[in-house]
């Protein structure tokens, strides 16, 4: 929390409200559609987060689902009071998913919802004591405002980079691909996230990588692997979260679900309550633990 603060302490959620349609998901249930995309953090932030800790969403949601996200909102325990969507007068972003294998999927993404500058998001930040920034769509803002952003908020910043990695093409399809500037991003935030795949796309040989990382001040690279658990790679001592110290890592294994539905928005959830359990002030090894259990539970 801030120094003299009587507030609660306040974590900002950036990310994007998707609509998800899911196919092969269950073939006995048929396509499914619900939200998804930062819905799935938010509702992992309102199970994890410590006492006392409050969210404030900081969403652009399109004009054609507006009410539909206010109403998602209201189910939320911990939102700060009053907190709601920013209306933005176009097309909420869609995506259809294709499952063809429980951890392969083919993503296809619609919508126009506009990417946030610093000049919107540096008066909504001066208040909070955390950021999560959640790429759902890869284009929540550009590398000049990442920057903007982390030279002035003080805090501790949280990047799942995911959709950073993914392209479209012209009929809305994501692919993976290289993040032109990695090192310019990676500079901008305390904590990254990515999956096994993502990594691949940022160098083909994972300590070198997260030396870069570690070089540019990112205090603790996390990498999910899916039925393995997560990896984790810090130079941030006990919690991970403060860089310079000595380096570490290590494998947290996840248990075997015996059960699994559906595994989207697993890393969503993982990354919150990871993100939530640092704040309690816990270890980092015991906030992948929760995360990885979080996941597991979603998996279902």
């Amino acid at each position: 929390p801030r120094r003299g603060s009587t507030s609660m302490p306040k974590i900002g959620v950036i990310g994007s409200l998707v609509w998800d349609e899911i196919h092969g998901r269950d073939p006995a249930s048929g396509v499914v559609e619900e939200w998804g995309g930062i819905a799935y953090a938010l509702s992992s932030f309102d199970a994890h987060l410590p006492e006392g800790w409050e969210i404030v969403p900081l969403i652009k949601v399109g004009v054609d689902l507006a009410d539909e996200a206010r109403v998602f909102l209201g189910t939320l325990q911990r939102l700060v009071p009053g907190a709601r969507c920013i209306e933005v007068p176009v097309p909420n972003n869609r995506v259809v998913l294709h499952y063809q294998s429980a951890e392969r999927r083919c993503e296809r993404m619609a919508g126009g919802v506009p990417a946030w500058n610093w000049a919107e998001l540096g008066p909504l930040v001066q208040d909070l004591d955390a950021l999560y920034v959640n790429f759902l769509s890869g284009f929540e803002m550009c590398l000049g405002t990442a920057e903007a952003l982390r030279r002035g908020f003080p805090g501790m910043i949280y990047g799942d980079f995911h959709s950073l990695l993914l392209g479209m093409r012209g009929d809305g399809i994501r692919v993976l691909q290289p993040l032109p500037n990695a090192a310019g991003w990676f500079g901008c935030f305390d904590i990254i996230q990515v999956n096994e795949d993502e990594m691949n796309q940022l160098g083909p040989d994972p300590l070198s990588l997260a030396a870069a990382m570690l070089s540019v001040g990112v205090s603790t690279l996390l990498v999910t692997l899916g039925p393995r658990g997560a990896v984790y790679v810090t130079s941030g001592g006990a919690d991970g979260t403060s860089a310079g110290g000595p380096i570490r890592t290590a494998l947290v294994a996840a248990e075997p679900v015996s059960d699994p539905l559906d595994p989207t928005g697993c890393g969503d959830v993982f990354g919150a309550a990871v993100c939530s359990r640092l704040l309690a002030g816990e270890s980092l090894e015991t906030a992948v633990a929760a995360g990885v259990r979080a996941g597991a539970r979603n998996l279902t």
